[in-house]
């Protein structure tokens, strides 16, 4: 197995266990506050979305040969730059705590699976090149869908943390 089906396989294993854990929650679980957070479950969803737009961006460019087209989202600065992610975290908690569930939950299914579906279309020299696109700064398009299954990761295993130690709460 190649490099790029590693790591197609590790984001579509990370897919599946948000999938399972979402399936195992309430819609009252999803939406409260994940305390001593104000943030919920649905706000992680919103935020993994919303971050995942970018990395949907630089694939479906790598692909298709071109610049990026980020999405346009009403923050100043570089959101790759340092102390650049706050502002926009933010944002996106400010502009989506609001939202229903399940528009949230499709949205970022949807683009998941997009996320998939452009990679898989990427060759894997390419994928694999970090001197491929100027506009990735040295880094590869694997750096790229690395970075996206780690964030899902990271707030999948903390997610999973304060289940276990709220579970009773619950």
């Amino acid at each position: 197995m190649n490099m790029k089906h590693h790591i197609l396989a590790a984001l579509r294993e990370v897919f599946g266990q948000w999938e399972d854990l979402l399936d195992s929650l309430s819609e009252a679980q999803i939406t409260a506050p994940l305390a001593p957070s104000e943030w919920s479950v649905k706000d992680v969803i919103a935020h993994l979305w919303i971050w995942q737009q970018r990395s949907l961006a630089r694939s479906e460019a790598a692909r298709l040969d071109r610049e990026p087209v980020y999405p346009d989202w009403p923050v100043a600065g570089d959101p790759d730059g340092e102390g650049g992610a706050d502002p926009v975290n933010d944002w996106i908690h400010a502009t989506y705590q609001d939202a229903s569930w399940a528009s949230l939950r499709q949205e970022w299914r949807a683009g998941f699976i997009r996320l998939l579906n452009s990679a898989k279309q990427i060759p894997e020299r390419d994928l694999l090149d970090g001197s491929r696109h100027a506009w990735l700064n040295g880094y590869s398009m694997a750096d790229v869908l690395i970075g996206s299954y780690d964030h899902h990761k990271e707030h999948l295993d903390g997610l999973r943390e304060w289940l276990r130690e709220h579970r009773q709460e619950l």
